[in-house]
């Protein structure tokens, strides 16, 4: 797959609470057959493509093959389930049913804020003064169903776009008017958002709070009628209530300004302000958002555009779409398929065959029954199984699911290289990204069946032996104060004589926990052999395909790999340390909830047997110690 070239016609849509726009990319931003569709008129998102489809596919030259989604939602995983509507889905799912190679969704506002710097002058319209600072921050924000938020952050030769839900943001009113519009709310909302005044919902909640002020008789009036009254002067109410819109718009605008420093400027999207023209340039908004007291000279220097294109939202799927397909094409897959790669000269012959059909045909083999992909590789089917495992997957299942995961993504996650030329400021926000984007990769491969086993072995543990060297000593250590904060017996063996002595005493009824970033240092490879001899069950964190890996009973694998002949090890060492968090509170959540079982059994044989005795809430640090409790011990302390 080529993804420069357009072999074939991509599908992008645009999904609000109401309607669920859809075009056709048949070229570089050469959209077509756009179509508009009321959500109410499908049952769900599925029903909503696949009516567009059928009345497009008999005119299109190729097979769609990708798309990209925009949801006036949030999207973090596989489940999109929408906060303004009732369509819920798989994006996997979605992807197999609808035959798609790719299928890439992300939150509506995350798109238009990449179609930003793509729009030319001509697609923007500047309210008020202000003048933009090249290769700043820009802040978006835009009412519709609901009031969307975003920015861009420029990074070296392009832009990083923010997933974020600012429009739940707490509304702080502006005046005595806006107060009484609070307090009316407040009669239906514990929590009054800007969005619940800042949306087409919200120019209704204004209307009949301000009707109310006025002592008029309510009337139900929908934001469109009560828009187009304002926009005619035809009813006073109406009027007014499109100014405060206006207005409150113009303090949400001011406050991401003022939050993000977007001295790019602040573009305005979304369903309503582009629809009121020239209205909105003389309406309250710009004066409002300079209106910051002290700050207003700050405000003033700060420009805002209105986004007049109508395809703003697809300009910016198209393009989301294009980078992961890029980025599929650099990489040649999925972080699986880096692993996989990596570790092959490690692999047994009969897994490198497996190994070799899967990098060879990686698209097959995500909906291939297991014995053709034993056929296909010329092994047995119990070598798949062993070669999934050796990725530290369950079994092909989950090997299956990561892969797609890796394949048919929302986002890719990046590495932001460091230069000499850094400044301290942009080195450490790059060291900071860097980390925190392997973390969000890590908790994306995180194997729950294999998480649930390890907390529940060592939560059971009557001894707990913790061993790692060098680097990772620190990250043992770290994880003997955890687990003996939350009850367990645990020991930490750093130095390698001692570990070698202790290893000779294990017996059946240890757990070993080894954390390696290699997994091939070999004194660790002696702990983990006696170990077994010893019949002591060992967990490891280490990297797939690693030989600690392939020894361990349990292996939770950290596949960030960093060089430690040049460089100390950092975000994997995080990772390691992130790793022991999990299992920490997992372990106190298991025990809390094993003391408050074994306090309530006991109250309930104490009743029993002298019902007139009252039973007394039980003391911290006895039997019926709390989960908060726990929790509370483990997070004092600080790594």
């Amino acid at each position: 797959m080529n993804s420069s070239l357009f072999n074939n016609p991509r599908l992008l849509a645009d999904i609000g609470g109401t309607y669920a726009r859809f075009c056709v990319e048949v070229a570089p931003n050469n959209f077509s057959h756009a179509a508009s569709l009321t959500c109410a008129d499908h049952a769900d998102f599925y029903s909503a493509v696949t009516s567009y489809l059928s009345g497009v596919m008999g005119t299109l030259k190729g097979e769609i093959k990708h798309a990209a989604v925009a949801i006036a939602n949030p999207v973090a995983g596989d489940l999109v389930r929408m906060t303004n509507y009732h369509w819920t889905f798989s994006i996997e799912e979605l992807r197999q049913r609808l035959a798609l190679d790719n299928l890439v969704v992300v939150n509506d506002f995350t798109a238009l804020a990449t179609a930003v710097p793509r729009l030319p002058a001509a697609q923007r319209r500047q309210v008020g003064g202000g003048t933009v600072v090249p290769r700043s921050v820009i802040g978006l924000i835009g009412p519709g169903s609901g009031l969307g938020v975003s920015g861009l952050i420029p990074a070296q030769d392009g832009w990083i776009a923010l997933g974020t839900e600012g429009g739940h943001t707490t509304f702080s009113p502006h005046d005595e008017r806006e107060v009484a519009i609070l307090r009316y709310a407040w009669r239906y909302f514990d929590h009054v958002s800007f969005e619940r005044l800042l949306s087409g919902p919200g120019i209704e909640l204004i209307f009949c709070a301000l009707s109310e002020r006025a002592g008029n008789a309510p009337r139900e009036l929908k934001a469109p009628q009560i828009t187009r009254l304002a926009l005619d002067r035809g009813d006073e109410i109406c009027t007014e209530t499109l100014e405060v819109f206006c207005a409150m718009l113009g303090t949400a605008a001011a406050n991401l300004a003022v939050t993000q420093g977007a001295f790019g400027g602040i573009y305005i999207g979304g369903g309503i302000v582009p629809r009121l023209g020239q209205y909105f340039d003389q309406s309250p908004f710009r004066r409002r958002f300079e209106d910051k007291g002290r700050f207003a000279g700050y405000m003033e220097s700060i420009p805002t555009f209105v986004i007049t294109a109508p395809d703003a939202t697809l300009i910016g799927a198209s393009a989301l779409l294009a980078d992961q397909l890029h980025a599929l094409d650099a990489s040649d897959g999925s972080a699986i398929l880096a692993q996989i790669r990596r570790g092959l000269p490690s692999l047994s012959r009969a897994e490198q065959k497996v190994a070799k059909h899967i990098l060879a045909h990686s698209r097959l083999a995500l909906n291939a029954p297991i014995g053709q992909i034993a056929e296909a590789a010329d092994v047995s089917q119990p070598t798949v199984i062993r070669f999934c495992r050796s990725l530290g997957c369950e079994g092909l299942s989950d090997f299956k699911l990561r892969l797609a995961s890796g394949l048919t993504g929302t986002m890719p996650i990046t590495h932001t290289r460091v230069t000499g030329d850094d400044s301290m400021l942009e080195l450490g926000a790059k060291v900071l990204g860097n980390t925190a984007a392997a973390i969000l990769q890590a908790r994306d491969h995180l194997n729950r069946e294999t998480m649930d086993r390890a907390t529940r072995l060592i939560a059971d543990a009557p001894r707990l032996d913790i061993y790692g060297v060098g680097h990772y000593g620190s990250v043992a250590t770290d994880a003997q104060f955890k687990f003996l904060r939350v009850g367990v017996p645990a020991v930490a063996y750093t130095d390698t004589r001692l570990q070698a002595l202790s290893a000779d005493l294990l017996n059946p009824q240890t757990v070993v926990l080894v954390v390696s970033g290699s997994g091939r240092i070999a004194e660790l490879l002696d702990v983990a052999e006696k170990a077994k001899e010893r019949g002591a069950t060992l967990v490891a964190i280490t990297q797939s395909q690693s030989p600690l890996a392939r020894k361990a009973d349990l292996a939770l694998i950290v596949d960030h790999v960093e060089d430690i002949a040049t460089q100390v090890p950092m975000i994997s060492r995080i990772l390691h340390l992130a790793m022991i968090d999990i299992l920490v509170v997992g372990v106190a959540l298991q025990r809390g909830a094993v003391q408050k079982a074994q306090c309530s059994a006991a109250t309930q044989t104490l009743d029993e047997a002298k019902p007139h005795y009252s039973v007394p809430r039980p003391l911290s640090g006895g039997l019926g110690v709390s989960v908060a409790g726990t929790l509370a011990h483990l997070t004092s302390y600080s790594s």
